[in-house]
């Protein structure tokens, strides 16, 4: 029977496995339109693919779209939880928890002559 070689690792270096589930929460100030950005299996991929690791209070600024009139608009969508590793993979599941409102202006409207957190 043949066996294989083990692999020696530094001291102090550490593999990384791959989380389970990532729990990210964004503000809930968050447009309608902006959480159906930010929750769209397309969106939730490219974090995936995007960001190496995952680890409690982290903060990402992510961009999620261009409004009518070319101004963009980013969300701080920041970690709350992680299941399992600490690395984002392919079958990483990403939920969303909604926290405290931080002045977010966004929306269709985020350009428009009435301002974007009027009605």
């Amino acid at each position: 029977m043949r066996t294989r070689p083990s692999i020696a690792r530094p001291a102090g270096r550490h593999i990384r496995s791959t989380a389970d589930r990532v729990v990210l929460s964004y503000p809930a100030d968050l447009s309608e339109w902006g959480r159906f950005q930010v929750e769209k299996p397309s969106f939730r991929a490219f974090l995936r693919k995007t960001r190496e690791t995952a680890a409690i209070g982290d903060v990402w600024e992510e961009f999620v779209g261009v409004g009518c009139c070319g101004n963009t608009l980013d969300v701080p969508l920041r970690v709350e939880r992680v299941d399992g590793g600490s690395e984002m993979g392919a079958d990483t599941e990403i939920d969303y928890d909604v926290r405290e409102a931080c002045g977010l202006e966004g929306g269709w409207r985020v350009q428009s002559a009435d301002g974007p957190t009027r009605n």
